[in-house]
């Protein structure tokens, strides 16, 4: 068996958490290093397994088309629709890495929301004038104001209640939020309430902060449309940490613009990075920042450790995180 591993910033150093006969089991040149920013070496085109992190799209592509021999791709972005969209054959295994980014993206997600409910472009904006924000503190007092300036008693809406949304519903609702979840299946989950797809549209009129946590997938794409915008009320608030295909944002541009939604925070965009000519840069009351809320996946070396452990004695069947069976779920160890 031999399982590509990413060159990442941070050492995943995995065999350390192998169990020794798996250890003992696999060769020295069992596990190989390659380079994300360039094309797998034809020397390694026989891999049986591929791990991907942060790899161009366009490569993720190229080792679809180049690697016959692969049974199984593990991603480490809790979000695998590169994998999925890279034309990887119908026996080939995809698993996300999620759980890996839930508490990074949670953190991220918690920073935007505050940073758009309590004003932080209007008081940048005055620091780089050298100007005392008055404006800021009357607002804030305004008796028909003052309860959008604050999550405490806000009802903050989760729309795709996964692993990162678990993470961050006890933090939001620790100041005092009330956390709804949307997701494909209604019911309670890690306490909360949960409604299906169809009953997003009915909480949105009272809603003060939607946060997306959308996938990439078919289905999603420009989710957030102007429809769904214009049933939100004008004090509300958008923040987006899942993926940016799933914004018209043009839809979101003129709504913010025209005063029909009061801010919004992304650290996603349908086209990254965002050009310079883009008109997100200058849109009033709006946050950006640069698809950072993962950064890197914690824990991602037991994490694989685990992984490969339950694929060379499961196979497939093993896995965690999977988001699409192969036909071909076994493993293939170095001694067959």
């Amino acid at each position: 068996m031999k399982i590509l591993l990413p060159d990442v910033a941070f050492d995943l150093g995995f065999r350390t958490f192998l169990d020794d006969d798996l250890r003992r089991g696999l060769d020295d040149d069992a596990v190989v290093t390659y380079a994300m920013q360039e094309p797998v070496p034809a020397a390694h085109a026989d891999a049986d397994v591929l791990v991907t992190w942060a790899n161009p799209p366009a490569l993720v592509a190229d080792a679809a088309r180049r690697l016959p021999r692969l049974r199984w791709v593990q991603t480490l972005s809790a979000g695998p629709d590169v994998a999925l969209a890279a034309g990887f054959g119908d026996d080939v295994t995809i698993s996300s890495g999620r759980s890996l980014h839930d508490e990074t993206v949670a953190e991220h997600t918690l920073m935007l929301i505050l940073a758009s409910v309590r004003r932080l472009p209007e008081a940048l904006a005055a620091q780089r004038e050298h100007r005392w924000a008055g404006e800021m503190a009357a607002a804030q007092a305004d008796p028909g104001t003052d309860a959008h300036w604050t999550l405490s008693g806000a009802h903050v809406v989760l729309w795709g209640f996964g692993s990162i949304a678990e993470r961050l519903a006890p933090l939001l609702a620790a100041l005092g939020a009330r956390v709804t979840g949307v997701a494909g299946t209604a019911g309670a989950r890690a306490g909360f309430d949960v409604v299906g797809p169809d009953g997003l549209g009915d909480l949105l009129p009272g809603t003060d902060v939607l946060v997306s946590l959308l996938p990439a997938v078919p289905g999603t794409r420009h989710a957030l449309d102007a429809g769904v915008l214009a049933k939100l009320p004008a004090h509300a608030r958008f923040v987006n940490a899942g993926r940016g295909s799933t914004v018209d944002e043009a839809a979101l541009l003129d709504a913010l613009r025209s005063g029909r939604l009061a801010g919004a925070a992304l650290d996603v965009m349908e086209t990254e990075p965002l050009p310079a000519d883009s008109p997100l840069w200058d849109c009033p009351n709006l946050v950006l920042t640069p698809h950072v809320a993962g950064g890197r996946p914690r824990g991602a070396a037991r994490f694989l450790a685990d992984q490969v452990t339950a694929w060379v004695r499961d196979g497939a069947a093993g896995l965690r995180n999977v988001v699409r069976a192969g036909s071909g779920g076994r493993s293939t160890t170095s001694g067959s």
